[in-house]
Parts: structure tokens; sequence; C-alpha cells
């Protein structure tokens, strides 16, 4: 099926404007007047604006913010803590792993994910891992309805531009910035020991009126503790080089950055290599015509380790394998062990010095030795290349008006390689022939361009017009894979595809994307008078071929205003508030991340079938219903807002916005007897966010002494107002033998919990007997003394899911982030905190469907008679009472957290003792990285994300602890 749209493609004009601009002084008193201020400059989407002018919410953080700042090899970590609204959360402290970064919110629950729009030097691009922290100018995030629509059906979600450095005329500049350092777990999970693991087994047995099946249990001493045995230190460094010059006709920026992280868990199978290099230019090639372009390519080779998995991976099973196994066996018959799983499975996994390693006969399934789950993923690799180019022309027709064209484009390649041996780990977790896998994709996306601005100002006027085009194609992909298996070689140094080996060992597939594309035409006007009252008016016009012909196009309008009360003749004269803007703006947004052409109906392969005579036949059939009214989800956004300043060194801005989402796409539940491979997309939801951002700056210098702070704070109020056929709720996430654990429920927040409500444990008979409902019978037949009693939210007087209730957000209500920055002479000082409140983490660490899977210490509290606990049940096998094994609020903790990010202490160099090597600064700095955190939850971090699935800990893999040294060197 072949689905297009009218298009037109031309040339165009992405705008890269740096954040540096004089701006034309504006008169606000007699008194300025007179000082030859320098009025900053935004980047607001092909284009710029005077931040004094600005009536959209828009954050705006530069280079100097951030340049001391070393991130965890993801630039988009830059952001966290550093602007109201925006939530940036780590989702793995696994080595190049990129981090949830949500703009006010959660705006869908259906259609693809909730990440904003990333636009570097005017090219969209899907992420910004390739990026190299150090070329980064300025980051502007669109917040706003008004200011976000100017993108119109990619923005819903904000948008986040990205302005890298440009060259500047003159001589001719290199700079180095680098650091080194070290990492380590900075938390462990208080697990049961030895003796104590031992003493809750057999406790569980003999609570359920059975055996014990452990001996004496301080005989078992303290164990093996896996988590000693997988975290380990982790050395991180990074390089960075820029080069950049010019003169009046032409100027260059060029950077060259490599990165290298070892990960803190088994660090063997866990890192990151990155190396990127970039090449920027513009030249003036007559009076009235400029061209330019940026060139960027990175290349990564990363290991990783299942992460924020429950069923598996070395985090898991160090958290879940009992002490009593030990790493390795040596006391068996000859060295060697001689159990069943051992006997009966070959192929146990040794270590280097071939020692096998331990098995555990307690705790099955997917749990394995991690060292020996290690030495089976040795040699396995990620990699990928990516090139994203922008060239552009700039022609000056005249005075006032200028046209501009740009081609943009983005080519990546990236691919796995894995080798894995024979292996025997668990009765789960088994290989019995080994195979070799290689698998390469390949994406090309290009878009082009045009637009045509119209500036000028006349008297008390000024005006700016925007006219735009745009064409854009998407996913012209492909890729391919193979296996071989049974190959002669059961290590990964000598695994390779030129073994000559029988052709039904060999299996290969490949496959195309489907490519998709989309026309745009777009319009801005920005007015402002006097630089007293502003206006700005925007308009696009999208076509996506994602939808079918009743709704290719979409409209997404925008409006602003602002009034520079402080610039009124009638404004007195004050020390107190010199400045005093009040602005407003609302827009419409769209939203089209959904799978391509979920409106059509395709035949796919699959349905296989006999017909009389035994002979399997290919089938065809449909894949889902054909739905040609599916359209955007739209997002309209209002927002009011003043921005203030006191006593010249205080800035004070306070947002205030509804976020309204409307006819959100999501796959609805049909029945099976259907015989769909997938359900529907369909138009079936609503949901509001309201929220209230507050920033507050303070800078000024008293002599040598400079001292700076910048604070940010967010409310956000989420609730899902629409689901589709009017339903209550919808099941979301789920755990384990659990079922659901969270809901989309109408008049709640996005993903919040529900369960039982406990109301303490039962301490004895009497209790339970007491616990009854209106005819006299009791509500809890199957409790015994030290099980959890349960509210009966609906009084029918029987405990059963009609009687879950919300026990919390997974989204935080509250984040809030505060950067500190002071200097005395030569030295110079950094503090970084950020955190959130208001939400609840759903702990998932231990396998609820192992028995025997180790516990953390808490359990040490359990009730064991009348009167010794009354918020943890007995252990028990059996557990009739359900105590453990459905959702309760038993497994909710707070996720509020207080981070001490990052601190740092710097030294600059005089200039003389610079120039001795020719250099214009040199700066040395030490820098200790998330030093300590303030916060209640038991787990390894209170920073949970998992994407669009929030609070659930499966077994995050930890941030680390890291020291740095480092050096900033200018020549």
């Amino acid at each position: 099926m072949n689905v297009r749209i009218t298009r037109s493609v031309g040339v165009v004009a992405v705008l890269y404007f740096t954040a540096n601009f004089s701006a034309q002084t504006t008169k606000v008193k007699d008194t300025i007047a007179k000082e030859n201020k320098i009025d900053e400059v935004v980047v607001i989407g092909y284009g710029t604006q005077k931040k004094s002018n600005v009536t959209g919410a828009i954050a705006s953080i530069k280079a100097s913010d951030i340049e001391n700042a070393p991130t965890a090899g993801r630039p988009e970590q830059i952001l966290q803590g550093r602007a109201a609204g925006i939530s940036v959360v780590s989702n793995s402290g696994q080595p190049g792993t990129a981090a949830t970064v949500r703009v006010r919110g959660i705006t869908s629950f259906g259609a693809g994910s909730n990440d904003p729009l990333w636009v570097v030097d005017g090219i969209v691009v899907d992420n910004i891992g390739w990026l190299n922290q150090s070329d980064v100018e300025n980051i502007e995030v669109l917040k706003d309805g008004a200011s976000a629509a100017i993108y119109g059906v990619s923005a819903a979600k904000g948008v986040i531009l990205i302005t890298t450095k440009k060259g500047t005329k003159g001589k001719l500049g290199l700079s180095y910035n680098g650091f080194f350092g070290v990492g380590t777990v900075s938390k462990k999970l208080d697990l049961l020991n030895g003796s104590q693991y031992a003493t809750i087994m057999n406790e569980a047995y003999l609570n359920d009126g059975l055996k014990p099946v452990l001996g004496d249990p301080s005989s078992y001493g303290t164990g093996t503790d896996w988590q000693k045995q997988i975290f380990n230190s982790a050395q991180r460094q990074s390089h960075e080089f820029s080069i950049n010059g010019g003169n009046d006709k032409s100027t260059f920026y060029s950077s060259f950055g490599y990165y290298d992280q070892q990960g803190i868990v088994l660090r063997d199978i866990s890192n990151y290599k990155r190396v990127n290099a970039r090449l920027n230019s513009t030249h003036k090639v007559f009076d009235f015509l400029t061209i330019g372009q940026t060139f960027a390519y990175t290349h990564t080779r990363s290991q990783g380790v299942t992460d924020n998995g429950e069923f598996g991976g070395p985090l898991s099973s160090a958290i879940n394998l009992d002490p009593l196994t030990p790493v390795i066996v040596t006391n068996g018959i000859n060295n060697e062990p001689n159990f069943s799983d051992y006997v009966n499975n070959p192929n146990y996994v040794r270590d280097p010095n071939g020692n096998p390693y331990g098995i555990s006969q307690y705790v099955s399934k997917e749990m394995s030795n991690p060292l020996a789950f290690r030495q089976t993923k040795l040699g396995g690799y990620k990699w990928s290349d990516d090139i994203i180019a922008n060239v552009f022309a700039e022609l000056k027709l005249n005075k006032h008006i200028t046209f501009k064209s740009s081609a943009n484009g983005k080519l990546s390649y990236w691919g796995e390689q894995v080798f894995t041996p024979t292996n025997y780990l668990s009765t789960a977790n088994k290989n019995d022939i080994n195979n070799l896998f290689r698998q390469t994709d390949k994406k090309f996306e290009w878009s082009t361009e045009n637009t045509l601005t119209y500036q000028n100002k006349f008297g008390l006027h000024s005006l700016n017009v925007l006219l735009g085009q745009g064409y854009y194609e998407y996913n012209i992909s492909s890729g391919q894979n193979i296996r071989f298996t049974n190959l002669p070689v059961n290590n990964w140094e000598d695994a390779s595809f030129n073994f000559d080996i029988a052709q039904e060992n060999k299996t290969g597939n490949a496959w195309d994307g489907k490519q998709t594309h989309k026309a745009s035409y777009f319009a801005r006007v920005v007015y402002d008078y006097d630089n007293k009252y502003l206006f700005t008016g925007t308009i696009r016009r999208d076509g996506s071929s994602k939808f079918g012909g009743n709704n290719h196009w979409g409209n997404f309008p925008a409006m602003s205003l602002g009034w520079n009360v402080s610039n009124e003749n009638f404004w007195p004269e004050n020390k107190v508030i010199t400045s005093f803007k009040l602005r407003g703006g609302y827009g419409v947004l769209g939203n089209d991340a959904i799978d391509d052409f979920q409106f059509a109906n395709f035949l796919v392969a699959g349905s296989n079938y006999t017909f009389g005579d035994n002979i399997i036949r290919v089938g065809y059939a449909p894949s889902t219903l054909e739905n040609p009214n599916l359209k955007w989800e739209r997002t309209s956004q209002l927002n009011i807002a003043t921005d203030i300043k006191i006593f010249r060194n205080f800035d004070l801005s306070v947002d205030v916005y509804r976020k309204k989402s409307t006819d959100i796409l999501r796959r609805v539940e049909l029945p099976g007897y259907l015989g769909l491979i997938n359900n529907p997309f369909r138009n079936i939801g609503d949901m509001n966010n309201d929220g209230v951002e507050v920033s507050l700056g303070y800078k000024k210098n008293w002599g040598d002494f400079g001292f700076s702070a910048n604070g940010n704070f967010a409310y956000l109020k989420n609730e899902i107002t629409r689901l589709e056929d009017n339903r209550p709720y919808v099941n979301f996430a789920s755990f384990q033998t659990l079922g659901t654990v969270s809901r989309l429920q109408v008049g709640e927040s996005y993903g919040s919990f529900y369960g039982y409500k406990n109301l303490g444990v039962f301490q004895n008979q009497a209790e339970i007997d007491a616990y009854k409902n209106a005819n006299g019978a009791l509500i809890q037949p199957n409790a015994k003394p030290g099980d959890f009693k349960r509210l009966d939210a609906n009084g029918d007087g029987v405990i059963d899911e009609k009687d879950f209730v919300n026990l919390g957000n997974s989204v935080p209500k509250y984040t809030f982030g505060l950067t500190i920055n002071m200097n005395y002479k030569n030295l110079d000082l950094m503090i970084f905190a950020q955190g959130q409140a208001g939400n609840k983490i759903f702990q998932g660490l231990r396998r609820l469907d192992i028995q025997e899977a180790n516990y953390q210490t808490a359990i040490l509290d359990r009730w064991t008679g009348e009167g010794t606990s009354n918020t943890i049940a007995r252990v028990t096998r059996n557990d009739d009472n359900q105590n453990y094994t459905r959702m309760s609020d038993y497994y909710l903790q707070k996720g509020d957290y207080l981070r001490l990010k990052l601190v740092q202490l710097g030294y600059t160099l005089s200039k003389d003792a610079a120039k001795t090597i020719g250099a214009s600064k040199i700066r040395f700095y030490v820098t200790a990285e998330n030093l300590v955190t303030f916060t209640k939850y038991t787990g390894y971090d209170p920073e949970i994300a998992g994407t669009d699935t929030y609070g659930i800990d499966r077994a995050f893999y930890p941030q680390a602890r890291t020291f740095l040294f480092g050096a900033n060197v200018q020549f």
C-alpha cells in the first residue's frame, strides 16, 4: 500500500543563531537609557528574540551554565534540575543509557513515548546521545503551546532547541576540556546473610506446619555477599578538543571528543565508548549571500547488562540469590560438584582457573550466579555510527527581507554481535547449542525547509514576519541479521562467521522499514510597540502519511501577548522592582507518535492452515481493523506568567499553566476471538496537566568575591479525564504474580498505584474474629494472627479487587533544583542539588514466585508474636491471606529525595602562569558527583523513571558516586 500526501519540495533554511547577539538598546527610563546595555537574545525556533520581549514560556541554559558540569556521557542530563517544569530522570546508571526527559508532565498515554522534540542546529533528531557537551552553545526549552506551536504536530510534548558553537573571526582559538575519575556504588541493599536467611526460611515452613529444611541457622555464618561480587570500581574519562577562528568572510568551529566509561556492575560486560567529530562553518560569499554547514559524526560501542528487569540479569540475581550458595564450588569429588545440577548438566560454567561456579539449589528459574553469567556474555557488543549534516544558504533580498534555505539529513548505522556459548546457569537459563549472532541496521532521514523573513522597525513599531515551508522524509531503513549455530569452538575469542558449517546451522533474515513523510507550512508574526506591548501569533499546517485520507492534515495555531509594565511612563522609578512584565499565551499542538500506517488494515503472514490433505500452507490474515478516521492527538495549553527583576540582582519568573490533551491515541482492547494480531488504535482519551513553575536567580559581586544562585521549583497535577467507551479505568503496569499494580483511572493521576490498603497486622485470633461484615461473617476468613488486615473499601464485607484503592502517584508532584556559584579571585566553587517529592515508588526487587528468594533485612522486623509488629506480616510459604501475593501498600515507599548532585572546586592559574605555555586560560578542578542523597527510599536509588511506566523499581542499575579531576585549557 502506497500512501502519500501532496508535497512541495524545496531547499530550506534552518537557523542556528547563537544567543549572544547584541541587540538595540531600549529606553526604559531616562536614568537607565544612558547605560550601554546588552539585551540577551534567545532562540525561539526559526529565529531569535530579545529575552525582554519574549511572551512565551522558554527556559534558557547557556554554555557558561554547563561548561564546568560533566555529565555521564548523555548531554540531556545537562537539563536536570536547571529549569522549572523540566523533569530529567536517569533511566539507569549503566554507561551510555539515555535519561527520561519530560516537559510539563505526561502528555499522552498511548501514542509513543512522551519524549520532547529535539532540534539541534535546526535538525530534528530522535536523540542527542551523539552530541559533545562542550559543543553546546545554548539550550532553549519551549515549554508552552504558544512557544512550541511553530513546530506543530511534533511539539505537544515540548521542544528542546540546541545550538552548537560557531566560529568567531579573529585569532585562531584552541581549547581542551577533559577529566578522569573513578566511580563506585553509593549504596548497597541490606540483604539477609546466611544465618538470617536460614532463620527466615525455616520459620516460613514452621508457620505452615511443615518441618524446616535448613539446619541450625547459626552454622551458616554470613554466607555469600552477592552484591560484593557484582559491584566494582569504574573508571571514567572524557577528552574534548576544539579549534575555531576565521575572518570577515569565513568562520569555522571544529571539535573532537572521546568518552570512555566503565560500569559499576561487572565492568567487563558493562561499558560505553564514544568518539565524535564536528565541523561548523559559515561563509559570506557576497554581501547579500551567506552559506554554511554543520557536520557531525559519532561512533559508539557499548556492552550492557540486563537492567530494571526482575527476570534475570546480574543485579536481580544478586538481590534474589540465597547467601548459602558459594561463588565457586571446591568441595565435590576431586573438586568437582556432585549434586544433580552438575552431574546432569555438563555444560556448567567454570571460572578462568577451571573451577565450577556455584549453582543455587534453592533459588532457580532465571536467577543465576552473576559471575557465571558474565562468562557467557563476554565479547558481545552493540555499536552505532551517526552522521548528521546541514547545509544552508541565506540570501538578503533587501534591507528588510531575508530568504533562507537548507537541507538536513541524518544517516545512521547500528548493530550488535553476540556469541552465546553452550552453558548451564540454572533450570531456566541454559543453552545447549552455541551460536554466533550479528545484526546490522541502517536508516536515512532527510528534510528541506525554506523561510522568508521580513523584519522592520518604523517609529515605535517593530515587526518580524516569518513564512516557512518544509518537507520531511522518515524511516528510509533496512536491516538484516545472521545466526550460525553449532560452531566447533565454545569461546568468543575464536568464534567467527568464517567457519564452514552445515547449511542447516545458518539462518538469516532481512527487512525494509515503512517510509513515512510529512509536509508543513508555517507562519509567525512578532510585533512590539515601544518595547511595551508585545504580540506573537503562529500558525502551522502539517500533513502526515501516518493518517488516512480523512485526516491527513492538521492546523496548529497559537497566540501570546506581553506587557512590559515597567516601560510605561506611569511606572514609578524605584530601586525595588526595576523590571516588571506580564505575559500570557494559548496554543494548540499535535502528536503523531504512533506506529506507521495504523489507520490501515494490512494482510500479514503467519496464519497458516491445512485444507484436507494435511499440507501446511502459508496463510495471511488482517493485522488489525481499519480506522480511516484516525487523527492527531491535540494538546492545547494556556500559560499566564510574570517576570520581575527585584533590586537589580534578583530575577523572578512565575508561570501558571493548564495543558489539556484530547483525542489521545491508544490501542483499544478487543476480544481475542476476533483473531487480530494487533489491537487497533483509536482516539479514546483526554488528560489534563495543571502546573505552577517558579524560577528565582540572584547574582552580585563584592570586589574579588562573586556569588550567584539559581533555584527553580515546579508543581504538577496530572489528571486523566476520559477513557475509551467511558470506562472508569484501564489496567496499566503489572508486576509478576501480583498482576496489575497501577491503573489509568479517570479522575486520578497517570499510572496511579492501586491495591489493598493495609490497616495493620492481626495480633491475635480475637482481632480476626472481631473483623466482621454486617451479616456477622468474617471479612478475612483465611487470616491467621500475623496476617495483614485489609480495608473493606466498598463495605460489602468481602475482601477482593473491588476494594482496591488509590495508593499514590507514580509521577512526582514537585520537582526542584538549586545551583550556587561562588568565586574569589582565582578560586571557584559550584554546588548543584536537585530532587523531587510527592510520588510513590513500587519496590519490586524480590521475585515473588521464588519462595526461597532472599529478602532485605527489613523482614527481620516481621510479626513473630503478639505485639512484635504492626507493619510487616508473618513469613509463610502458603500465604493463605495473600499477604505478599496481592498488591497492597506494603510494596510502596515514598519517592521523595534531595540529592547533592555535583560539588566542584576549581582553580584558575594566573594569566602570567598560563602564558608560559602559550595559553590564555588554564583551570583545574575536582568534582564529586552524587555525593549524598537524602531519602527514605530503601532501594538503590529513588530516581526511578522507566520511560513511560513510572515508579516501578525492578532492580534499576544504580548511579555511581564519582570523583573526577579535570582541566580546562584555552589557547
